[in-house]
């Protein structure tokens, strides 16, 4: 029984695929092709399985899906991104014209024909201002080629491509337990060895770092990965540590972060507003253009691609250390920057560490590369009762033999009630995703809403998983909201969902948690019964931000002495260069060198190299401030 309750503890926390417990690596093993959660249709295309209607009463996956892209997800969040994706928005489009939906590989295969990131931005409405056109010529070239297809000049090539995940079985297990990691993570001399995989996963382990603070030296060299993503003029690239990094908090409490050796970011205006593509792109099909627009876009082609060629052979050494190489440049002109032939060129196209990211994303900024090393990185956990499905599969296929078709039951017709209890679900989890909480806190007074209110209808999964507001704002990782919901809203925090989880149980990152006990601080002990709401002690927001503070003046702290111990060794390594060259009238002896002095321009560049944006900003405009007291002091030295 302890054991079993140990699995189920590890099972409710997310985990991490380099530091999995023993308890789980332990009789590990790949589950079969034909074993695995997923359907198989025609040409062996691998797609997530949908639970049939028979199967839904005794198999509920705790993990959401979308049946008309095909994918699962392990949590709502996953499920709201993908509603925002460009894969989303492209087959709900093809749907409504009536032409083929594409599952997620091949989606992939046919925006990488075009030229650029079909969305760029984060935001709804600059993706429908720049990405709209190029959707639309996507959803054309689809319907060209499936009207070809039916005239029989061509067919619409099929996805020979593997699911992107890997699905794990153990004994200690329940038996609709399983565990989904990226194949993305594996090289491919594991891949081809599939009896391995689940020794090559226990070899995966990395003992985790502990934070140094202090002393401001380089941290231990450990196994580490490179990512970049590059489109529509956004570039992101960072190196980022396999071992997990574990800060000590107060009170003796351990904390696991990813540790983030190297990150840039790059920005140039290229792209097209309102009408999509690159200036390259436009130019090699329509000619070029002579506007003042044009002739910035292409110097800021010219700029970004500079910039980014630079950053990679800075980072030459750490990315030809990296474990794998996850690259997103969609359309030819990224690629070329990337993997065009050029002198000092880092990156190849046939480096076998090369991967694509295997999901969707968004515009290229830290945090999406951030958002997408969690996602990689974290374990799936997939509860579906195989053998219900199976047998109502198969129940399902004896029904479809006679040929003449039943004609489809009616589904009831909803009261009043029902009617507006979903569309006050679907005002309400707009808001919260939009984080509107005045707004949110009206809607509720105006329409009568109780704090009792549940999501209808109760028998869709993300409703099942976040049946109320307060479990959709946890879940969200939306301190704010949670903290009005609870004090403004009056909601109950030992309201438990299908899984039996109170809303802090889904509380994602500390921020999110510190709401709940900032509330009941607020509250008071007898408000709510706190204990059964698995609330942890309360603190006053005061405390709450004091230790914010805290933590980010440490990592403040943490990143200067990350930086003047890297300046440190630069200036070293610069000096012990210098002191190996003799000079003696200006040649080398030994090397045969000559020594050429640096111009102002290349001292100014080597010394910006690293810095941030803003210090950039602030060291030029120093520098242009003591330029002008020069010549004016010159000038007035001239006059007298």
């Amino acid at each position: 029984m302890a054991a079993d309750n140990r699995i189920e503890e590890l099972l409710r926390r997310p985990l991490y695929v380099y530091d999995l417990p023993q308890e789980l690596l332990t009789s590990i093993a790949l589950k079969g092709e034909d074993q695995q959660p997923v359907a198989i249709k025609d040409d062996s295309e691998l797609v997530p399985q949908t639970p049939p209607v028979e199967a839904q009463e005794h198999a509920i996956a705790t993990s959401a899906s979308c049946a008309l892209c095909n994918v699962s997800f392990a949590s709502v969040q996953d499920q709201r991104e993908h509603v925002r994706s460009d894969h989303h928005k492209y087959n709900v489009r093809a749907q409504l014209r009536g032409n083929a939906v594409l599952d997620e590989i091949q989606f992939t295969k046919a925006i990488g024909e075009l030229d650029e990131s079909i969305s760029g931005s984060e935001s709804s409405e600059e993706e429908d201002q720049d990405g709209g056109d190029q959707l639309t010529t996507l959803l054309k070239r689809q319907a060209r080629i499936s009207q070809a297809a039916e005239e029989g000049q061509t067919s619409t090539p099929k996805s020979t491509g593997k699911h992107p995940l890997l699905w794990f079985s153990n004994p200690a297990l329940p038996p609709n337990t399983s565990l989904g990691v990226y194949r993305a993570l594996f090289t491919n001399a594991e891949q081809d060895e599939p009896r391995y995989l689940a020794d090559s996963l226990a070899k995966k382990q990395l003992t985790p770092i502990y934070a140094q603070n202090n002393n401001g030296q380089p941290q231990t060299p450990s196994p580490h990965i490179f990512m970049c993503m590059i489109g529509g003029g956004h570039f992101a690239a960072m190196l980022v540590s396999l071992a997990p990094e574990i800060h000590r908090k107060q009170g003796g409490i351990e904390e696991r972060q990813a540790r983030v050796i190297a990150h840039k970011t790059f920005h140039r205006y290229t792209t097209r507003r309102k009408q999509g593509g690159s200036q390259s792109a436009n130019d090699a099909s329509k000619g070029a253009a002579h506007s003042a627009g044009s002739s910035l876009r292409r110097y800021n082609e010219v700029t970004l691609e500079k910039e980014v060629r630079e950053l990679l052979q800075d980072w030459r050494q750490q990315i030809n250390d990296a474990q794998l190489l996850l690259v997103r440049a969609a359309g030819s002109t990224n690629r070329r920057i990337l993997f065009g032939q050029h002198e000092g060129q880092v990156l190849k196209q046939n480096d076998p560490r090369l991967r694509g990211f295997p999901f969707s994303t968004r515009r290229a900024t830290q945090n999406e590369l951030m958002r997408c090393f969690k996602e990689l990185t974290r374990v799936k956990i997939s509860q579906v009762d195989e053998a219900a499905l199976a047998a109502a599969e198969g129940k399902q296929q004896e029904t479809s033999k006679p040929s003449t078709p039943k004609p489809q039951p009616r589904k009831p017709k909803l009261s009043k009630e029902e009617e507006a209890a979903i569309m006050h679900t679907t005002q309400i989890q707009a808001l919260i995703r939009r984080s509107k909480i005045p707004a949110l806190t009206a809607y509720l007074t105006k329409n009568e809403i109780p704090s009792s209110f549940t999501f209808q209808p109760s028998d869709v999964q993300q409703n099942f998983r976040c049946p109320t507001p307060l479990h959709l704002a946890s879940n969200l990782d939306a301190p704010a909201m949670v903290l009005a919901l609870l004090a403004k809203v009056d909601a109950n925090p030992t309201t438990t969902n299908g899984e039996g989880r109170t809303p802090f149980e889904l509380a994602g990152d500390r921020a999110t948690r510190d709401a709940f006990r900032v509330a009941r601080h607020e509250l008071g002990e007898s408000k709510w019964d706190w204990e059964a709401a698995k609330v942890p002690p309360a603190i006053s927001k005061a405390e709450s931000d004091a230790r914010s503070q805290r933590e980010r003046q440490a990592a403040e702290e943490e990143e200067t002495n990350r930086r003047k111990a890297e300046m440190d060794r630069l200036r070293q390594e610069e000096a012990e260069a210098a002191s190996r060259v003799t000079k003696k009238g200006g040649r080398t002896l030994g090397a045969g060198i000559t020594s050429v002095e640096k111009s102002a321009q290349e001292k100014r560049e080597e010394e910006m190299r690293g810095m941030a944006p803003e210090m950039r900003m602030r060291l030029e405009r120093e520098r242009r401030a003591r330029a002008a007291e020069e010549r004016i002091r010159r000038m007035q030295q001239g006059q007298n």
